[in-house]
């Protein structure tokens, strides 16, 4: 790009938010020009914002450290300045969704890690690697805002980033059942070990809501377009089940699938191996390559050694083997942070420079 976007972050404070904030910090095409957060955090400069919160384990990159916060309730403000935004957002849902839409309805796009607009029928909810083509719903949204520029595109859950990519280039062998155990990170509830001492050699067997997120999502990411919204997809019939625990990165996911057509093993590394999207083939800044990675040794992946490959966005692979009641069986590990929250929505918003929905005002 010969000049960078200007972008804002909503919520900037949070762990997704400051996830955002580093991504974004040096980013070749996108320049962070606002942040904003709850009124409490308005008028302070970032650094003060997160004095004593700031989770990561890099420094405050400095060229965002001094920017003065903005608040929430002045979205205006913010979106004067910027020419998309970002939102990672901790609201009441329906308080989200007109959040977003006003943000749209000020003529600027909104990328959002939230969950408020997955199940809105025109909002595209994107894997960048699998499903680009949802974003043609975007002039269909932007009828219905009564918007030129405006819209919202989301990204799904963190639990599906490991085992929807991993499944995608199968697809064709018509899996019939999965069954998929996700163990999930204390981050993705915004934690540290320090924030939440009760987990350090803990696991807990409920996470609200993720059980049905890892069912129903996968079949919208995977479902084809209609003349105004995504049809899900019929097959195959998800079964998850979702712990939290003791690690601090990373959500390893468990799986067991059947075909309707089983494939060979070796046919399936093959898959696996050649895979790519549109992020891979045009070289996008935050693009892992390769986006799955698998690995040989039983021992992994494991989120200590591995969530950080292609710099937390792809996606590791290991033990692949037959299964006894199932087809196949095999693990999976993502990022939650990166690849399934700000980075995901970073590649996202590269996606959407590609395919022409973003552009300087």
């Amino acid at each position: 790009m010969n000049k960078k976007l200007k972008v804002g972050i909503i919520g900037s404070t949070g762990y997704v938010g400051q996830r955002f904030v580093n991504l974004l910090a040096d980013h070749p095409w996108f320049e962070v020009v606002a942040i904003a957060a709850s009124p409490r955090s308005a008028g302070k400069t970032y650094a003060e914002a997160v004095e004593g919160r700031w989770k990561l384990d890099v420094a405050l990159p400095g060229n965002i450290a001094q920017m003065t916060v903005l608040a929430t309730d002045r979205l205006a403000a913010v979106c004067n300045q910027v020419d998309f935004v970002f939102c990672a957002v901790d609201m009441e849902k329906a308080a989200l969704q007109a959040l977003e839409e006003q943000i749209a309805g000020f003529e600027t796009p909104v990328v959002s890690n939230n969950s408020a607009h997955r199940w809105t029928p025109d909002v595209p909810m994107i894997i960048p690697e699998i499903n680009p083509e949802h974003l043609d719903l975007i002039p269909i949204q932007r009828k219905r805002l009564g918007t030129r520029n405006g819209f919202i595109v989301t990204k799904p859950n963190c639990s599906i980033q490991s085992y929807v990519p991993a499944l995608t280039p199968l697809l064709d062998f018509e899996p019939e059942l999965v069954s998929v155990c996700t163990y999930q990170a204390i981050s993705g509830a915004g934690k540290t070990f320090a924030d939440w001492p009760e987990m350090i050699g803990n696991m807990i067997p409920y996470i609200g809501g993720e059980e049905e997120k890892s069912q129903q999502e996968p079949l919208k990411i995977w479902g084809r377009l209609t003349d105004d919204k995504t049809a899900m997809a019929t097959a195959p019939i998800i079964s998850a089940q979702c712990y939290r625990v003791a690690v601090q990165d990373g959500h390893t996911a468990a799986v067991s699938v059947k075909f309707k057509k089983k494939p060979p093993q070796d046919e399936i590394l093959a898959r696996w191996t050649a895979f790519q999207g549109i992020p891979q083939k045009a070289g996008f800044p935050s693009a892992p390559i390769p986006f799955l990675r698998y690995l040989e040794d039983n021992n992994r992946p494991q989120p200590a050694l591995d969530a950080m490959t292609g710099n937390g966005m792809a996606v590791t692979i290991g033990r692949l083997r037959e299964d006894n009641i199932f087809d196949y069986k095999f693990t999976c590990l993502s990022h939650n942070t990166l690849r399934g929250a700000a980075g995901g929505a970073v590649l996202t918003a590269e996606l959407l420079v590609h395919q022409g929905y973003l552009k300087a005002k």
